[in-house]
Formats: structure tokens, sequence, C-alpha cells
């Protein structure tokens, strides 16, 4: 076993303060609250124009890594928090208090060159109270991965880790944060006058999750982002993210373990009309999938084929990898070496698409899909914050249905698509989703 452990959230995923008090701090239903109150803060969040990588000495600070259900409509994705994670560590013997466990909460707003770098000064400090030989481990969650990286690659850490093990990162971008970019955060929020398209265009870290890959449909086939021109954005921000991704390397490639949401339907290519970033689910006429927000094109290392056995998949969406009993399992056992051996993906795979955020008393759609798998009922139950069940549905499903939930109250729900008996040979997928109260004046 590793000498230290260190657990690196996603975007979105530490809490923030600054002198007046906390920033960034929502957890289950005070995720609604914090929604309707964002647009008052949002120049204390807002990044100066130029900002690279430095720190913009606002004051505001990390804190501590999310407890609980986390999101700003149109940022990225709603996420659960970091418990569950961090009780299976402790559970292996790896310790706050003794020094063997580092939650390491981060500034996400900032570049991952920054928090990369600031990363390996806390953990050269850690590994040296231990000993000089001590040896540190990576668990790191969407973008999390890529501030470890940059800290491991680029900063010097290579000797002294042992190994980096992901869920969900973005290693090559997302057209999530494409469509963000361009179109402006607004999408999902339907009446809400709440806009947040300044803050997410001045964010250095939300331009580094843009696809690497070629992405954007042409008529002489997809392109990078460096070689278009992408509406709205700084140039100088897109081709300084797309620098940050081609200093990353593959020299620590034989002791990274990455472990990918699949078979859920994901934005992978995009086209650029009238302004505006159309997103696809398909890349070069295939349906890849991923996990709902990186797709599988952006899950992998550059010039690592997508059939690597080093890529271990797990059926579920970004919203709940960190949070899911078989890819704990799986970094246990990698952690560990022991020969624990994952829960078995089963026969059918449902695809669920569920929207970040609904109105209260709108309907909730909630489309399931059983693509190249046997017809069959499932259960789609809906759960509060607590995971108590709301309500639940049963339909048979052949290849595709919409199932309607409607007289939401405000409140963090989540969607959790399984089989409709314990042992069923369903793999269990949950989403999160949002319903606010009413639009803010």
């Amino acid at each position: 076993m590793s000498d230290l452990v260190v657990v690196l959230p996603g975007i979105l995923g530490s809490t923030l303060r600054d002198k007046d008090g906390m920033v960034w701090e929502v957890s289950g239903r005070a995720a609604v609250r914090a929604v309707l109150s964002l647009g008052r803060s949002l120049h204390r969040l807002t990044l100066p124009a130029g900002i690279g990588d430095e720190h913009p000495g606002d004051g505001i600070e990390p804190v501590a890594l999310m407890a609980d259900l986390h999101v700003i409509p149109g940022i990225w994705t709603p996420l659960k928090g970091y418990d569950r994670v961090t009780r299976r560590l402790s559970s292996l013997g790896y310790s706050v208090e003794k020094g063997t466990l580092l939650l390491f909460a981060y500034d996400w707003r900032l570049s991952n060159r920054y928090n990369g770098a600031l990363l390996a000064r806390r953990v050269d400090e850690a590994l040296d109270r231990i000993g000089p030989d001590a040896k540190v481990s990576f668990v790191c969650h969407s973008m999390g991965g890529l501030v470890a990286r940059w800290c491991i690659e680029q900063c010097g850490m290579a000797e002294r880790t042992d190994k980096l093990i992901t869920m969900g990162t973005p290693y090559r971008g997302a057209a999530t944060a494409l469509d963000q970019l361009v179109n402006g955060v607004r999408k999902g929020l339907g009446p809400l006058a709440v806009d947040l398209t300044e803050f997410a265009r001045s964010m250095p870290s939300l331009h580094q999750l843009l696809p690497e890959y070629a992405c954007i449909e042409s008529p002489g086939g997809l392109l990078k982002t460096t070689e278009v021109s992408l509406p709205e954005l700084d140039t100088k921000m897109v081709a300084d993210a797309m620098a940050f991704h081609g200093a990353l390397t593959d020299t620590f490639a034989d002791k990274t373990y990455a472990i990918l949401g699949g078979k859920q339907p994901t934005a992978t290519t995009a086209r650029i009309a009238d302004g505006k970033a159309t997103c696809y689910r398909t890349y070069e006429g295939d349906d890849l999938y991923g996990d709902a927000t990186v797709p599988m094109v952006g899950a992998a290392r550059r010039g690592l084929a997508l059939s690597s056995n080093t890529l271990h998949r797990v059926t579920e969406q970004h919203t709940s990898l960190q949070d899911n009993a078989a890819v704990l399992d799986a970094v246990e056992s990698f952690l560990t070496a022991k020969p624990i051996v994952p829960r078995a993906v089963t026969a059918t795979e449902p695809q669920v698409s569920v929207p970040d955020l609904v109105m209260a008393g709108e309907t909730l759609k909630v489309t399931v899909e059983l693509r190249d798998t046997t017809p069959r009922a499932v259960k789609v139950a809906l759960l509060d914050e607590n995971g108590k069940q709301v309500e639940s549905r049963a339909p048979a499903i052949s290849e595709s249905m919409t199932i309607e939930f409607g007289d939401l109250a405000p409140g963090a729900y989540y969607v959790q698509v399984s089989g409709i008996s314990v042992g069923a040979p369903v793999v269990p997928v949950t989403s999160a989703v949002l319903a606010m109260d009413c639009p803010v004046a």
C-alpha cells in the first residue's frame, strides 16, 4: 500500500470562502437556494481577464471537499459529494489525523497548472513528514485527474508517486465544456433569470476541459478547437488550454489506472453555425457513449486505443462515479493490489438521460434507452436528497421510453434506474437533478 493517499475532487468539488464567509458551499436542498442567490455573488467569483495561471488575489480560498450534491446549473454536471470515497479509504487504514490521507481542496476556478503546482508543494510536505522514501497515490475524480497529472508530470512528483487512479477524468476534454462556453450558461435554466456566462468564460479551468481531440464537424472532417474560430471565446484562452493538454505526456502511463463511466448518452462532437455550437452523440458515425458528461473519446489518454485493457469501464453517470460501489471496489483493488473482484457488470446496461434542472411543478422527463440488449422491465425511482424513494415506475422497455414525474417540490433529487427486484440483471445508473422554486426577479 502507498504511504499517502490524496483525494482530488472535480470542478465545483471544493468549498470556497473569503473574509466575509463561505462563497461556495451547497448541500442537497441548499443547492437550490445557492443557485437562486448565485447571481448576486457572481462578482465575487468571476475572475479578471488575463488571469492565466495566477491567483487573482481576491481573498477567495478553498476550504474542504464537498460532502453532498453540488451544482451550478450549466457549468458542469450535478455531482455527488466525496464522503463515500473518503470513508472507503479510511476503512483501508488511511487517516487525515495520522497524516496518511490528504483531502486536497482547491479553487476550481483557477488554472490546473496553478493547482497542480500547489498540489505538488502540499504533497511534498506531507511525504517529508512520513519519511524520505514515502510515496503517494492519487485518487481523483473528473478534473482532479488533470490537476494530478500536471503535478506528477510537470512539477517533479513522478519519482514520489506510486499510482494515479482517476474516475471520469476528461483526459482529452469534453464537448460539454464547448457547449457551455460557446452557447453561454443558460441551457436548462428555463425562465431562471441568472446569466452565468461571464463567470464561466472567466475560468481557465473550464477552458482546460475543452476537447483536445478533433471534435468540430466540417466538410473535410473533424477539426480541433484551434483549427476553427469559436464564437464568443477568447482565442488566447483556448490556445493556452490546448497548450496545457499538449504538455501532458504518457510518461506515467504504466502507473495510471483510468476508470471510465460508460454506456450513457454523451455529447462527443459539435457543429458550429450561426454563432452557436450544436453537440452530437456520434464520433465519425459511431455512438461511442461516455458517462453523460465525459465522452469515451475524451476519457482516454492521447494515443491510447479505446480497446485498451488499461481502461476500466463501469456503467454509470459522471455524477455518481465517486459514489459507485463497483468503482470503489476497483479503487480499493488498485491501491491494495489484493484480488478484490469488482461487482460484475450484468447483461442489461441502461442509458439514461435526465435534465440537470427543472422548475418546481413542471414535469421531470427521464429517458431510458436499452440498446443492443434484452428488452426488460426496469425500475425508475425518484429519490429525495436523503435517498428516500418519493415515487417509482416499473415500465417494460424494448428500446426507448420517456418516464414522467410531475409536481416536484423544490429541492434536490436523484433518479435511479435499476432492476425491479434485488439481484435483477440490470446495472443501476444514478443521476442528479435540481427542482427550482421560481425565477429570480
